[in-house]
């Protein structure tokens, strides 16, 4: 019966490639050989986050895995979550291994995650969690609904649209421990930057970044 139910929802509703967006040839897959050899891998300087020690990133933000990210955040491809999360694991392991103690998200405010119908980066740290064998923890909270910083241009608008936007949520849970703070793009670093400021200043430890991409020409702040 399960396989039935799969044929009929193959049927209906044709796999198609996660990143390029082509129908699949065959089932059980969620991306095309081609592109999974054609993944822009991250090899750039890594990104320099204020009140953050480290930042580490899966894949440069461009091509078919740009708008393979625009589909998951915007037109409600959620279940994307799982492959993003599996790939950046593996960046974690390579570059953050034995730096972090809890592991938390960059959130978006309530009337953006109603509107979207999830919080895009929260998926992303518990598909992460589950690679790692570690619970993810809310230690965010965003009180001000603020503009997109996709839509915004330099690094001194991204800053001040970013800036007191998040408070500390239950601190307790996480006071004096090493937090790895999970977000979906890195531009300037304002957003992670702040939430970094937040944590520190809650009593965090420290704080470890990781992102899903950043820019291949990484603006300074």
């Amino acid at each position: 019966m399960a396989s039935l139910g799969s044929w009929l929802l193959d049927l209906f509703y044709p796999p198609r490639c996660m990143i390029c967006h082509r129908l699949l040839r065959s089932g059980g897959r969620e991306i095309c050989p081609g592109c999974l050899q054609s993944l822009p891998d991250y090899d750039g300087p890594e990104p320099k986050v204020r009140f953050a020690e480290r930042c580490a990133v899966t894949f440069y933000y461009e091509g078919r895995l740009r708008e393979s990210f625009l589909r998951y955040k915007f037109s409600g491809q959620r279940q994307y979550a799982e492959r993003y999360g599996t790939w950046m694991a593996g960046t974690i392991r390579d570059k953050l291994a034995g730096q972090y103690d809890a592991l938390t998200w960059v959130p978006v405010s309530r009337p953006r995650r109603r509107r979207r119908g999830y919080d895009q980066a929260e998926l992303l740290a518990r598909a992460i969690g589950r690679e790692l064998g570690l619970e993810p923890v809310r230690m965010l909270k965003k009180t001000v609904d603020n503009r997109e910083q996709s839509g915004l241009g330099g690094a001194p608008e991204r800053a001040a649209n970013a800036a007191g936007v998040y408070v500390p949520f239950e601190p307790e849970k996480y006071a004096g421990k090493r937090i790895l703070l999970i977000d979906d793009i890195v531009t300037t670093g304002a957003t992670l930057s702040e939430c970094s400021r937040v944590l520190r200043t809650a009593g965090a430890a420290e704080v470890v970044c990781a992102a899903l991409a950043a820019p291949r020409e990484h603006r300074e702040r």
